[in-house]
């Protein structure tokens, strides 16, 4: 069993958010998510390769450095083709994602869901705002020749409510980051701003120029607490669980190998997901334990579904705010 401790319980409450030291086995846990992984790197090269973008497929080289060169030499970040989430827009039959049962088997991990239980009660939603992140070195990343940015680099200060529709607004989510391998600051760890759950949603704005740090929706500096923000390094195995309000982001990547990360949340069953079109799913529930989904094939085929029908259709609107908003010139 996993659950929290009653000073652990308070820490979040307190803090708005908990870091949990080796909650997980790595081994047992977290290798075989890695192993997983490994075979769609595999497939990725071997479908630039075949398509002319890559000379070789690099399969001599450990993973991090076997991506980053693939990336490089193609000149994208294939992120979309690891993720267990589809985009926000322009969803079409044959966009890429993960949705393998070693994914799968982790989002229902039960040591996790116990630590989960003890925030935020014992019938738990698996929300579908999830993703895999997979962060090469800065310096190694391809360019976007439009906007001469990096294609994947540091995540900009937001809160989780401000990347949702505002029917989550009342909603219970927990978000939970966990590396799976170790996340030093150098590598681009997470970086909070303690208590800041308790100062309600701030604007979010759309990137329009040079940003301290990332690029994309972000809380203007103006609306932060200068220098208050704490970076959090991790060893894989240790959990981290915040607010859905508490301010955050992710350092850059200045180390020589890729940041490797799951970003997760959770509910409360019966609250909304912010992200209705998508589908989430009983992870566990202690008054109805057989509304919980246990099969890894159902779970990827209600991603394939929806897949097909925002394909056919025009995509919903996942963003509440708006590039012209006053607040953010």
């Amino acid at each position: 069993m996993a659950h929290l401790t009653a000073s652990q319980v308070t820490h979040f409450e307190e803090q708005g958010y908990l870091v949990v030291e080796d909650l997980f086995d790595p081994e047992q846990d977290i290798d075989p998510v890695i192993e997983e992984y490994a075979t769609v790197l595999d497939q990725l090269a071997q479908e630039l390769k075949e398509k002319g973008e890559i000379s070789s497929t690099y399969d001599d080289l450990p993973f991090g450095d076997r991506l980053t060169k693939i990336y490089a030499e193609s000149g994208k970040v294939h992120a979309q083709y690891f993720d267990f989430s589809l985009p926000q827009r322009n969803v079409q039959a044959d966009t890429p994602m993960w949705v393998g049962p070693a994914v799968f088997r982790m989002l229902r991990n039960e040591k996790l869901l116990d630590a989960v239980e003890s925030l935020i009660g014992p019938e738990i939603y698996s929300n579908p705002v999830q993703h895999v992140r997979l962060k090469p070195p800065e310096h190694l990343c391809p360019i976007n020749e439009e906007t001469g940015n990096i294609q994947l680099g540091a995540t900009p200060w937001h809160q989780d409510t401000g990347v949702v529709t505002p029917e989550a607004d009342e909603t219970n989510m927990l978000t939970v980051w966990f590396c799976l391998w170790d996340a030093p600051i150098e590598s681009g760890c997470l970086e909070v701003i303690p208590r800041s759950h308790r100062e309600g949603l701030l604007q979010h704005c759309h990137a329009q120029g040079q940003m301290s740090r990332g690029f994309g929706l972000h809380i203007p500096d103006k609306f932060l607490r200068s220098g208050d923000g704490v970076p959090l390094p991790m060893k894989r195995g240790s959990v981290l669980f915040f607010h859905r309000l508490n301010r955050h982001s992710s350092l850059p990547n200045t180390s020589d190998n890729i940041r490797w990360s799951f970003d997760l949340r959770y509910n409360p069953m019966g609250q909304p997901t912010g992200r209705g079109a998508f589908p989430g799913f009983v992870a566990r529930s202690r008054s109805n334990p057989g509304s919980e989904l246990h099969d890894p094939i159902e779970w990827a085929n209600r991603w394939y579904d929806t897949r097909s029908k925002l394909a056919e259709s025009e995509n919903p609107t996942f963003n509440r705010w708006t590039a012209d908003s006053p607040t953010c010139a």
